[in-house]
């Protein structure tokens, strides 16, 4: 794993500063600590971090050609490279390392724009092709690796592994975007393609961007998408027999590493599984890490011991303290956004963990999304199918009603806080899922914003992102709609971009088997019973590991990765969240009603409500603001390098 950034002249050949170009490599250090590397021409600067793991010895980058008129930065990994190479070479390319890096080169020169078709992997690169000078991005399929960039009005182009890199050019106003708090703060984190900044985008998942100099620059193309056409006809035998096949191969492809490998364990079903078929692929045990939480309503840690054990792993397990709250700064510097999943700390820690013992880690990410896992897939098929048997037109005025006048009983057994549901039955399928899963919901954002946030966005509602998706989805299959919306969401703006940043902030890279794009692909042709079966999610999944896992692992109530931040803000971080919530960062914005921010406030820690989600989610976005917005570009004067442009 490692970092890239980069600028581009789109217009000519102006100088590139080699100290501006090293700031913003530099900003990456902690994504690649082993080395790093420049390349500059007129116009051009490529930057690399690198974190060594495969051909150690040769795999420097920038990385070139035969006659270096074609030169790559990359981040991520190619796993079938070792099959590209022979072909590659019958096509007439030498090759002078063993790294998977070089294959991007001449994959390029021999299938040009399609190479990345090739690929299977996760990765972010940006090549340079000096003859067609042409400067071309890529993001893997799944988007597991981060990619963002910004056009600056004198024809500046940069980019970058991570905000920070573009940040520290100078050039990259903090002009923060209204639509993307919108997002924020109904989502959790800002969706692709959007930024937190005006200027800045992120590339999209399975995207490429090619700039030529001279010309304008295009938009982004697509270049695949996971079709759900559930036609796949398979007992259930052959299909557990199928899968596991495709989970044994996708994982052996992760394992190819040439420092130390293991994996995490939660005690899930997703990273029980991996570290299950792990141990039927390796000669040696397998390192696995897990944390531990000292309140036993968050702990799984006999659930991954239990896994440990049947498999002699060797197993290391932390401690952590269900106080452990004080990352909310550095999580704010680390995501360079506003991000409010605040599984963010428990990710933070087993990452510093596992880089105690390993360099890479297989994780259980993107279970949920491909196999059917979340509890509120069953909610809203049980919803779903309630709103089939009433017409629109009935539904909407009268849930409509109940959802306005039932009152938001959190304090109440589950089978009476009916609000959410009578709230969801009033709209359509894609309405309704994006309304379940906000953590402001629409009722509740009106009256966050003010006036003035509401008249400088226009009126935007995030729940767009969606409608633009499902639009595209291809499919009215109710669980598969959903499963689409999560892999083009949740998946990337959420899961991925949490454990991207936690483990490159300790210099682990991690792997993720459940999101390979072939085994995603056939997923997809399977039907929605083989998923979600009656009131059990991941049927197929966990049929296919009944002979490697216990009953106790695969069919017990799942826990999730959650902290306890209802107690926090009644109890230590109390102080905390009144100042920052009430406070003068988020009131200078003039986006807020304050007078419900109050509520917020003391209907949380008087008991009435619990409102710790909204209240993180604040608290995340002011601690953003302190310390992202505010501060200066680093190493240089704001004034000096916006006035200096490319050669600043």
């Amino acid at each position: 794993m490692c970092g890239i950034t980069g600028i581009f002249d789109t217009r000519g050949q102006r100088e590139v500063n080699r100290a501006v170009l090293t700031r913003m490599n530099e900003s990456q250090h902690h994504r690649g600590p082993d080395e790093g590397g420049l390349h500059l021409e007129p116009g051009v600067g490529l930057g690399h971090r690198r974190l060594s793991i495969i051909d150690l010895s040769t795999g420097q980058q920038p990385l070139y050609n035969e006659d270096q008129t074609v030169c790559v930065v990359f981040n991520g990994e190619i796993y079938n490279y070792q099959e590209l190479i022979p072909e590659l070479q019958a096509l007439g390319h030498v090759f002078h390392t063993r790294s998977d890096t070089e294959v991007i080169v001449h994959a390029w020169e021999a299938w040009g724009d399609d190479c990345v078709r090739r690929f299977r992997g996760m990765f972010a690169f940006a090549l340079w092709d000096r003859n067609l000078e042409t400067l071309f991005l890529a993001r893997d399929r799944l988007a597991v690796k981060p990619l963002y960039y910004a056009l600056l009005p004198d024809g500046t182009f940069l980019f970058g592994s991570e905000l920070k890199s573009l940040l520290a050019h100078g050039g990259l106003r903090r002009d923060i975007d209204p639509l993307a708090v919108e997002e924020y703060f109904a989502l959790g984190y800002v969706a692709e393609p959007r930024t937190i900044f005006r200027q800045a985008r992120k590339l999209p998942p399975a995207h490429t961007l090619t700039l030529r100099r001279g010309q304008p620059v295009a938009e982004p193309k697509e270049y695949w998408d996971v079709r759900f056409s559930l036609d796949g006809a398979y007992t259930v035998e052959d299909a557990c027999a199928q899968l596991n096949a495709k989970l044994s191969e996708s994982i052996r492809l992760r394992m190819i590493s040439e420092v130390p490998l293991g994996a995490f364990l939660s005690g899930g079903v997703d990273s029980s599984a991996v570290v299950a078929l792990m141990a039927g692929l390796s000669a040696e045990p397998v390192n696995t890490c897990s944390i531990a939480f000292d309140d036993p309503a968050f702990n799984e840690a006999e659930f991954a011991q239990t896994v440990a054990d049947r498999y002699r792993t060797n197993h290391h397990c932390d401690l952590v303290a269900s106080d452990d709250f004080d990352l909310i700064d550095t999580l704010a510097r680390l995501y360079d956004e506003p991000y409010a999943d605040s599984s963010a700390i428990p990710t933070y820690r087993v990452c510093q963990l596992a880089r105690k013992h390993v360099t890479v880690a297989l994780s259980g990410d993107g279970g949920d999304e491909t196999f059917g896992g979340y509890r509120r897939y069953r909610m809203h098929l049980m919803e779903e199918r309630m709103r089939s048997a009433i017409p629109q037109r009935l539904r909407r005025p009268l849930f409509g009603l109940l959802g306005r006048v039932y009152p938001k009983a959190d304090w109440a057994p589950r089978m009476f806080r009916a609000k959410t549901t009578f709230e969801g039955m009033a709209r359509t399928t894609v309405e309704a899922y994006f309304h379940s899963i906000s953590i402001l919901r629409g009722p509740m954002r009106t009256q966050l914003f003010s006036d003035r946030f509401r008249s400088e966005s226009d009126g935007y509602n995030a729940e767009e992102v969606f409608r633009y998706h499902a639009q595209r989805a291809g499919t009215d299959d109710p669980l598969a709609m959903i499963q689409y919306l999560d892999l083009k969401t949740y998946l990337v703006g959420d899961i991925n971009t949490k454990v991207d940043r936690a483990s490159m902030a300790h210099s682990l890279e991690v792997r993720e088997p459940l999101m390979d794009h072939e085994l995603v692909e056939w997923m997809a042709t399977l039907p929605s019973s083989l998923k979600v079966s009656g009131q059990e999610g991941k049927f197929l999944l966990k049929k296919a590991m009944e002979p490697s896992l216990p009953p106790g692992i695969l069919y017990r109530p799942k826990m999730g990765f959650a902290v306890p931040l209802a107690r926090w803000f009644r109890g230590p971080l109390k102080d905390r969240v009144r100042q920052a919530v009430l406070g003068p960062r988020l009131a200078a914005t003039g986006w807020f009603n304050q007078h419900y921010l109050q509520h917020l406030v003391d209907a949380h820690q008087s008991g009435a409500s619990d409102y710790s989600s909204p209240l993180w989610t604040l608290l995340m976005f002011e601690a953003f603001l302190r310390n992202v917005v505010d501060p200066l570009p680093e190493g240089s004067a704001v004034s000096v390098a916006i006035a200096s442009g490319v050669s600043s």
